[in-house]
């Protein structure tokens, strides 16, 4: 079944929803690629792994901590006064395991190894949210790309959180004007310029560049047919509820008044 949206679909935004179209998206964009890529290059998927440590407060439980019954003999007398045993403020530490894909494009040395030309990445929710460890294992990464011998593609899809791109988001608007989503493409033979391709919500998403050696050109890339190869084959039209109030983040009036004449079933 096809998406309902010319383009990205605000619905798949939603924290319920990206983490699988991410995973999605990175296979998809891989076959993508296969097909396009000359014969010296193909494309790998590989994947980041970190452990995020977090705190949650205990309602102490007396039972546990103190036995009513023995509180009497366990209190310590000072002086004159008696003190019973002071109960602490408890605290859980989980350890939450996150994984998260990225693509590369690869090509075989005539030495042996593989060396690789360009780094894909669909910038994904833990990416975009302020400090949290997936964010700053990210922004390393994007550092040491753009200072190698490695192009850099990194797409965006995500209209909530930080923006991390490298080009600052207010000089982007400035050229650009509004946009929704963009991507970033990065050459490490042309240091230091951003090929940016920025759409609205209402707009498909483009036809994107991926730069291989220098003296190999570029593929051009349909982000679109991707986009629509995951959602045929996602659980989209089965799982979300297409009610613009759902929608995360929530849209402009403008928007939303779109998003609701698009859903609209035919008369």
């Amino acid at each position: 079944m096809p998406s309902p949206f010319p383009g990205m679909d605000p619905f798949l935004e939603h924290p319920d929803f990206f983490p699988d179209l991410h995973g999605r998206f990175h296979v998809f964009l891989s076959e993508a690629l296969q097909r396009l890529l000359p014969a010296s290059y193909f494309a790998v998927i590989g994947e980041r792994l970190w452990v995020e440590t977090s705190a949650r407060y205990i309602e102490p439980d007396a039972s546990v901590l103190y036995d009513d019954s023995t509180v009497a003999e366990s209190s310590v007398a000072i002086g004159s006064a008696l003190r019973t045993p002071t109960r602490p403020l408890v605290f859980e530490t989980t350890h939450d395991e996150h994984r998260e894909p990225y693509v590369e494009i690869r090509t075989r040395l005539a030495e042996g190894g593989e060396r690789i030309v360009t780094a894909i990445e669909l910038l994904s929710l833990s990416n975009k949210a302020p400090g949290r460890r997936g964010r700053e294992l990210y922004l390393e990464k994007q550092g040491e790309i753009l200072g190698s011998q490695v192009h850099l593609v990194e797409i965006d899809l995500l209209r909530d959180g930080e923006h991390t791109t490298p080009m600052s988001l207010e000089r982007l608007r400035r050229k650009a004007g509004p946009f929704d989503y963009h991507v970033s493409v990065h050459r490490f033979d042309q240091r230091g310029r951003f090929f940016i391709y920025p759409w609205r919500l209402a707009d498909p998403l483009p036809v994107i560049g991926i730069p291989l050696l220098p003296d190999d050109g570029e593929v051009s890339l349909d982000l679109q047919a991707v986009l629509n190869r995951c959602y045929e084959t996602g659980p989209y039209p089965r799982r979300v509820i297409y009610d613009p109030d759902r929608i995360v983040p929530p849209l402009t009036a403008q928007q939303t008044e779109w998003v609701q004449r698009l859903l609209e079933p035919p008369s």
